[in-house]
């Protein structure tokens, strides 16, 4: 009981001081009631304990960016033959499950390498660029990001940022004789929201998603990178993501790859020229 009281008021104290010191809190802590009851005095060991059991348990401070996630996958990869066209993927959930059987075959007979971790966001994939793209010597890199951006997934993004991020993995590949990809956002839609859910149009407007895309398409024009657009064959007469191209309304089904596949080796094609 002592230590979880002292786990208690050590958190506690953290917040308050963090709250204190924050610049953009201004109003003063309020006073502790007179009639709370006197919380026993933590030791500097019992508060490490503490402390580090919460880190234990959080992964995410572990690794934030996951960089464990293909460190061994990497340290195995052997480097590229000669005259071979290595191209690594690098992205988001959409481009994780893409090699999955369940969604047919993935580029059968290509040097192609995937590079996707579910949920993450462009600061994410810039901190892991270096093993997971530049490390694997590629000829190309596809990058297929930001969706998780808009929906938050690591806090409130600009699409000032998330252009800044893709700019800089972009860079970091043009510095290394890479070719860029830079693929367009995918569309999504609301055809299977429940009742009581959100809809993928309300998370990741369709709005923002535009936006960057045109961007997207601009910067790649000005710095001879290649724009993947995906959007005229994965978009209905509404202009979302076909009903029957996903069970979610983000993610792509066989059907929804399918229709993707040629538009990447298309992209990938152009840039290795």
């Amino acid at each position: 009981m002592r230590l979880k009281a002292a786990f208690v008021l050590f958190i506690v104290t953290l917040a308050s001081a963090a709250a204190s010191t924050a610049p953009q809190q201004t109003a003063p802590a309020t006073a502790p009631s007179a009639t709370a009851p006197e919380q026993p005095a933590a030791s500097c060991s019992e508060m490490a304990t503490a402390l580090t059991a919460l880190m234990r348990n959080d992964a995410r401070r572990r690794d934030w960016a996951e960089l464990a996630r293909y460190r061994d996958a990497n340290r195995s990869l052997a480097a590229p033959a000669a005259g071979e066209a290595r191209v690594v993927f690098m992205g988001d959930s959409i481009t994780d499950a893409w090699p999955q059987p369940r969604f047919g075959q993935f580029f059968p007979g290509k040097p192609y390498v995937g590079r996707g971790i579910s949920g993450q966001t462009t600061p994410q994939m810039l901190i892991r660029f270096r093993p997971d793209v530049i490390d694997l010597h590629p000829k190309a890199v596809v990058i297929l990001a930001g969706t998780n951006d808009i929906a938050g997934n690591t806090g409130p993004m600009t699409d000032e940022e998330i252009e800044g991020n893709l700019s800089s993995m972009a860079e970091l590949g043009k510095s290394n004789h890479i070719k860029v990809v830079l693929s367009s956002i995918l569309p999504v839609s609301e055809y299977h929201a429940s009742p009581t859910g959100v809809p993928q149009t309300t998370q990741r407007p369709m709005t923002r998603i535009r936006a960057i895309n045109e961007w997207m398409r601009k910067y790649a024009a000005a710095e001879d990178h290649v724009y993947l657009d995906y959007f005229p064959a994965t978009v209905d007469e509404k202009g979302l993501l076909r009903a029957e191209f996903s069970a979610d309304d983000l993610h792509p089904n066989a059907a929804g790859y399918a229709a993707m596949a040629p538009l990447a080796e298309a992209a990938i094609q152009k840039a290795l020229k």
